[in-house]
């Protein structure tokens, strides 16, 4: 049997030109910005033209574009690889879909059709589910899919922020990173949310704490130090915290090495490479820290490879249920019911 796999990614932009466009479809979306449509259209027109300036400097260090398609793509090729090799049974495509760029649901949904799969697998490159993130780009495909009559049978992988493979990925590569290093604070940092999207119930927050628990435990170090912090904080809101900009600077001072873990993104961009690798390192090292250590984004990592090949093949425990998550809506307060910790 055809079985599709559509990967979903933010996307960035591909040129300098391409970063206005890139940011409209951003604040665009009804998961960033939660206002009628007459009211939203305008105001995203006006902050990504405010914001264009600030983030063609922030490609510009990257060399002019965002390079998460290519990774995205080098984790579909590396997935469909593993996939194909271990079961025999079916024949495994993997596609990706980006939210704000190109290749965009639409796009992608054309050349699954043309792939023409008995069943289709949506599996989000977010481990902890938020409305804005999976909630938007599964929201998306389904209004797509119904749009064009696509009558194929679809599941959708909710999260997967405790899942062993992933965890597993994560604890290697900081104990290959802390190994021999004493005085370290351990820093795992997420992208921030607005406070008030968290006491919708957005499971957000919830899940990443979860995802930072089960790596200590898998660690097993009874001394290590570590916090959990979140970054790229923008607009008047108040964010969920603390900031990861804050505790770099009071662990800097206090003469802390320190290590920063992207711990809700899987591939390298903007965020990491500029935000974590530049603009942090250069306040670590203003205030004092002597060794500054970023570690790497999980892209093809074994483990992850394995990890994301675990969840299609045992789609059913992880499967996105409506009634729990639906999109952009109120999430439940309940968050043990989360498919992925049953």
């Amino acid at each position: 049997m055809n079985i599709a796999v559509v990967l979903f990614n933010l996307g960035g932009p591909d040129k300098l030109d391409n970063v206005e466009p890139f940011l409209f479809n951003l604040f665009n979306d009804p998961a960033i910005l939660n206002l009628p449509s007459f009211i939203r259209y305008p105001l995203a027109k006006l902050i990504s033209k405010r914001r264009t300036p600030t983030a063609k400097a922030i490609y510009k260090e990257m060399g002019g574009s965002s390079p998460i398609v290519k990774l995205t793509r080098d984790q579909a090729s590396s997935l469909e690889q593993y996939l194909n090799m271990n079961e025999k049974d079916n024949n495994y495509k993997v596609f990706i879909a980006m939210r704000c760029w190109h290749p965009r649901a639409s796009e992608t949904m054309q050349l699954v059709k043309e792939f023409n799969p008995t069943e289709i697998i949506l599996l989000p490159l977010y481990p902890q589910y938020s409305a804005a993130t999976s909630g938007s780009s599964i929201l998306e495909w389904n209004e797509i899919a119904k749009k064009n009559n696509l009558n194929i049978n679809t599941s959708t992988i909710c999260c997967y922020p405790q899942d062993e493979k992933f965890i597993k990925a994560h604890s290697e590569l900081i104990k290959k990173n802390i190994n021999g290093l004493s005085n370290f604070k351990l820093i795992f940092s997420a992208h921030g949310l607005p406070e008030k999207n968290i006491k919708k119930g957005d499971p957000y927050q919830w899940q990443v704490e979860q995802s930072v628990n089960k790596i200590i435990n898998e660690i097993n170090n009874d001394n290590i130090d570590y916090i959990l912090s979140y970054q790229s904080r923008v607009g008047p809101l108040k964010w969920i915290g603390p900031s990861t900009d804050e505790v770099i600077i009071d662990n800097a001072k206090r003469g802390k090495n320190l290590i920063v873990v992207p711990i809700a993104f899987v591939s390298e961009h903007s965020e990491t490479l500029v935000e974590l690798d530049i603009e942090y390192e250069k306040l670590a090292k203003e205030n004092g820290c002597k060794n500054y250590i970023r570690v790497e984004s999980l892209g093809i990592n074994k483990y992850f490879i394995e990890s994301l090949s675990d969840l299609i093949l045992n789609k059913e425990k992880y499967k996105f249920n409506n009634n729990l998550y639906p999109p952009i809506k109120r999430c439940p307060s309940n968050f043990t019911k989360c498919p992925c910790l049953n």
